[in-house]
């Protein structure tokens, strides 16, 4: 329980005590007013230090249209009229709905920061001469750790001797281990479950991926949702109108209609404004938000902002890079078409030319030469992005690419008209020959694409392979659209055309590996990226981050985000519709203070008990 909490609780029970007291001598009082009303200003004044000294915050601020203005001038209006144990007794049960408003937020949050304790206390530096405890800040790049069955991996860092099985559930919401072996990498926040490992940091603990998951997650409810903004406005408008509403109340009749108590009219102009309280509404819509986080985060999706838990709800077309998304990204040769050179020869020079590249291909390349590759035969390398490369090998000029590239640098040569990712060489600005090489499409792929087309959204894929291979995998999963040989800089332009196409309520989200696609994911409405485990260029570029490679947990996304949604509206409905109903009673006379604010703590358990469900999404 926080300290906030405590006092609270402090506060209303010391209140409560003294209010108790009040009300057992109210009988032998009943003439003197004076006092009566000082035995109610003790408990009045305890409890209601924190509404007063947030209204002079709000008054400073000029943002003091709320709950505590409409209850302060409630309370303060039947103290002059002489309805003391009402107006201590409203205050009480308006200071309780705060301290359960209190304990719902801190279990929501709590229940997250439980599920997000993945920061590791210790870690054991290994030294010349001994193992020693320190705190992961104080590790460094390049340090050796030890890590012992059962440790939770404290920073970022390569494996370096031992084999073991690692559980990455609490990073990615994968229940299976999976094995790791020297020159793997460990991710901070995984726990070693079997072998003990040695391992070099590769990150500092501030930049490590615990560190920086729990950071997004805790930050995240501080992006207002449209919906929450919209709630919040709604009061500050809500708010002098009902105190305009709740003046008229107390004036008009008694104008109006002869004979009527004018003081019976101010009680009920006051009780018309502790009806009016907004406490429910207020409550329950950064309550439902934060808990859909919460149960995003469960399933190993990190949702930056409930902006984007309400973008995501409203999103009807997901535009696709492929690969590395759609397919594996692991590319296999299988097919090799030399000119004036065998087929060893022509994949050893394309190898080579490819031999600092990161990208997926250059990688199937190497992996497929047999022999290893002298990085000294290697020189002047220039990476085109979106065509290839250029490199000297063996002293010869040898350009390794696409269709595009080959046209760009006027090299006569024949299409492949096989379907696959053709990869062409030219040495000494003759054509070579070119290496086919296949993509496999991930298995969840085909699940995820049968559910938006169920559920009426648009599937687009936007890739720079060729038209024949993208149209193939494009066929297979029935996808709406396909644009191939596009350009990073061409993969924005046409998603521009796409958001300027849509109407202004529609979302449009982009899917990519988060690695090459940081440009895409960036301009989309809501940027999703796959496989962010330790990837900085998704964790930095996209808004909504699946932490393992699986496609098909957009789906939970999408799920969680139009059940958060639903809950919100419900919740609006409700409290606005139990306000409309309080606020006729009041007029009528029908209700008192306490029985106002009862209602109003009802109001607000009822909507706190609707929005737990999102918190509770199952694993």
């Amino acid at each position: 329980m926080g300290k906030e909490v405590k006092r609270k609780w402090l506060e209303i029970g010391v209140g409560t005590l003294f209010y108790l007291a009040a009300l057992s001598t109210r009988k032998y009082q009943s003439q003197e007013k004076t006092i009566q009303c000082i035995l109610y200003l003790i408990p009045y004044i305890i409890i209601s230090f924190e509404t007063y000294w947030e209204m002079l915050k709000g008054i400073r601020k000029f943002q003091f249209f709320n709950e505590n203005l409409l209850m302060i001038l409630a309370t303060i209006g039947a103290f002059c009229i002489g309805k003391n144990a009402e107006a201590a007794g409203a205050m009480l049960f308006f200071q309780i709905g705060i301290l359960i408003e209190k304990i719902a937020f801190g279990r929501t949050k709590k229940s997250i920061a439980k599920f997000m304790d993945i920061r590791p206390d210790s870690a054991n530096l290994k030294t010349d001469t001994e193992e020693e405890s320190v705190l992961p800040e104080k590790l460094n790049i390049g340090d050796v750790i030890i890590i012992k069955p059962g440790d939770r991996i404290p920073v970022d860092a390569v494996v370096t001797f031992g084999n073991s099985t690692i559980d990455k559930k609490a990073l990615t919401g994968e229940y299976e281990p999976v094995e790791v072996k020297p020159g793997d990498r460990l991710y901070s926040g995984s726990i070693n479950l079997s072998g003990g490992l040695e391992a070099k940091v590769k990150k500092l603990y501030r930049d490590s991926t615990a560190s920086r998951i729990v950071d997004l997650v805790e930050n995240a409810n501080n992006k207002k949702a449209e919906t929450e903004n919209l709630a919040a406005r709604f009061t500050k408008y809500y708010t002098p109108v009902v105190i305009l509403l709740g003046i008229l109340v107390m004036i008009l009749p008694p104008m109006m209609l002869p004979g009527h108590e004018t003081e019976k009219w101010i009680y009920r102009g006051l009780i018309f404004l502790v009806a009016a309280c907004p406490s429910g509404l207020l409550v329950s819509v950064p309550l439902a938000f934060l808990g859909g986080i919460g149960a995003a985060s469960r399933q190993g999706i990190l949702i930056k902002g409930c902006d984007y838990v309400e973008a995501l709800s409203k999103t009807e077309t997901f535009v696709f890079d492929k690969t590395g998304t759609l397919t594996e990204g692991v590319f296999h040769v299988r097919a090799i078409e030399p000119k004036n050179m065998t087929e060893a020869e022509l994949l050893d020079i394309a190898s080579a030319a490819e031999a600092y590249s990161t990208h997926p291909i250059a990688l199937s390349l190497r992996e497929s030469c047999k022999s290893e590759i002298d990085l000294g035969r290697v020189d002047a390398v220039q990476e085109f992005s979106g065509f290839g490369i250029k490199a000297k090998v063996d002293g010869k000029d040898v350009i390794v690419g696409n269709y595009k590239f080959m046209v760009r640098e006027g090299i006569f040569f024949a299409p492949a008209n096989r379907s696959g990712t053709a990869v062409y060489v030219a040495v000494s600005g003759e054509y070579a020959g070119y290496i086919l090489i296949d993509d496999v499409i991930r298995k969840d792929v085909r699940r995820l694409m049968q559910w938006l087309h169920k559920h009426n959204m648009e599937a687009v894929m936007l890739t720079g392979d060729n038209e024949e291979t993208a149209h193939a995998v494009a066929k297979e999963l029935r996808m709406d659209y396909v644009y191939a040989e596009l350009l990073p800089e061409d993969k924005v332009e046409q998603l521009e055309e796409f958001i300027d196409s849509q109407m202004e309520s529609e979302k449009l989200a982009f899917v990519g590996d988060g690695i090459n696609d940081a440009p895409v994911l960036a301009r989309a409405d809501i940027g999703i990226a796959m496989g962010g485990l330790g990837a900085d260029a998704a964790l930095e570029a996209a808004d909504i981050i699946l932490m393992e490679d699986e496609p098909s947990r957009i789906i939970n996304a999408i799920r969680i985000s139009r059940g958060t949604l639903r809950s919100v509206k419900e919740n609006m409905i409700f409290a606005v519709g139990m306000k409309v109903f309080l606020l006729v009673l009041a007029f009528f006379g029908l209700v008192t203070m306490q029985n106002a604010i009862f209602a109003d703590m009802g109001v607000m358990l009822l909507n706190i008990l609707n929005s737990f469900w999102v918190i509770k999404y199952p694993e």
